[in-house]
């Protein structure tokens, strides 16, 4: 029997290591379905406010965990709360959460899906 390592990558940014994702660009830490976990991925995503002049809205697929390395961004809540996460600052969503985002400064956040 094959045991799931401890251990899957280690990553520093590195923006040669970016692949273009839904919006912005992502480097992987972490894909869906490394180490035996379906349900887990990690890794930095980067956006610019030139990638994303607009709010958009986005439905949260995972629980998803952020942190932000450099940046700003705005991220409303369907149920009327707002949030300004910049450099340092961290926010947990439950999957299916209705949110707008809005992003004020080039961005470098690092998320966990789970």
């Amino acid at each position: 029997m094959s045991e799931t390592p401890a251990f899957t990558t280690s990553s520093a940014l590195d923006p040669h290591k970016n692949e273009s994702f839904e919006l912005g660009q992502v480097q992987w830490v972490r894909r869906f379905g490394e180490g035996g976990r379906p349900d887990l991925a990690c890794g930095y995503w980067h956006v610019t406010p030139a990638e994303a002049p607009e709010p958009f809205d986005l439905v949260i697929h995972a629980d998803e965990t952020i942190s932000l390395v450099e940046g700003h961004l705005r991220i409303d809540l369907e149920d009327g709360d707002s949030y300004d996460l910049t450099a340092g600052c961290a926010a947990s969503f439950n999957k299916g959460v209705r949110t707008r985002w809005e992003v004020l400064a080039p961005t470098v956040e690092f998320f966990v899906y789970s």
